[in-house]
């Protein structure tokens, strides 16, 4: 049996498929570790060629299961992926959800070991997509927590979303400004001041939440 197949089974077995009942992520994360494990073959290009044959189903627990299964490789990842992933996130992905599972994990990993390939983010500040736009800031994240803010320079992608009109977009880049002030109040802070009469409401409250009380007073007077 293929792993579409005994995703779908395992699935069944929870109630997820095809009676569309609610099962929570963990679930089919750990549906995804039993997949995982019964893998003959885990070597990174085989793994990709069943993630994308998961990816094919274009639902959700497969989504979720796919993109597990991009992460579990990470050790075998090279600059080749980023093309791969960003496929998947031009042709499956459909939300802020599979945005953000897919970018703060497997997607962010690898920015976080080839930090040079943040420069092919910069188009996706531009598609016409609001997922691809806030992928742009929130696939950051993990290399911001991991100190590699300044090989990605985050600001950047603030910039060009400064303005953008949809909310999640706004929220996507408020959040990646917030882990960064995280690691550089400072730069943050300036950030904001210099910015804040132009930036969105939400996005700007969103990149002051981790501050100190006295720099929020500061920045919404």
């Amino acid at each position: 049996m293929d792993v579409v197949a005994r995703a779908v089974s395992e699935l069944e077995s929870v109630g997820m498929v095809p009676t569309g009942t609610h099962v929570r992520t963990g679930e089919v994360r750990r549906i995804s570790t039993k997949l995982f494990r019964e893998l003959p073959d885990r070597s990174k290009d085989h793994v990709f060629s069943v993630c994308e044959e998961l990816l094919k189903q274009r639902t959700w627990p497969m989504k979720v299961i796919a993109f597990d299964f991009a992460y579990r490789v990470r050790k075998q990842y090279d600059e080749g992926a980023f093309a791969v992933f960003e496929h998947w996130l031009e042709e499956y992905v459909r939300g802020w959800g599979d945005c953000d599972g897919f970018c703060t994990h497997a997607f962010g990993e690898l920015i976080c070991q080839y930090p040079h390939l943040s420069d092919g983010l910069l188009r996706w500040t531009q598609r016409d997509e609001f997922w691809m736009r806030r992928a742009a800031a929130v696939v950051l994240i993990p290399a911001i927590r991991r100190g590699k803010h300044a090989e990605t320079n985050p600001l950047r992608v603030a910039d060009l979303l400064m303005h953008d009109e949809h909310d999640l977009v706004r929220k996507g880049y408020g959040w990646m400004l917030k882990v960064l002030s995280e690691k550089e109040p400072q730069l943050v802070f300036d950030y904001l001041m210099k910015h804040r009469q132009a930036m969105p409401r939400v996005a700007f409250r969103y990149a002051m939440e981790k501050m100190g009380a006295e720099q929020r007073r500061i920045l919404m007077q």
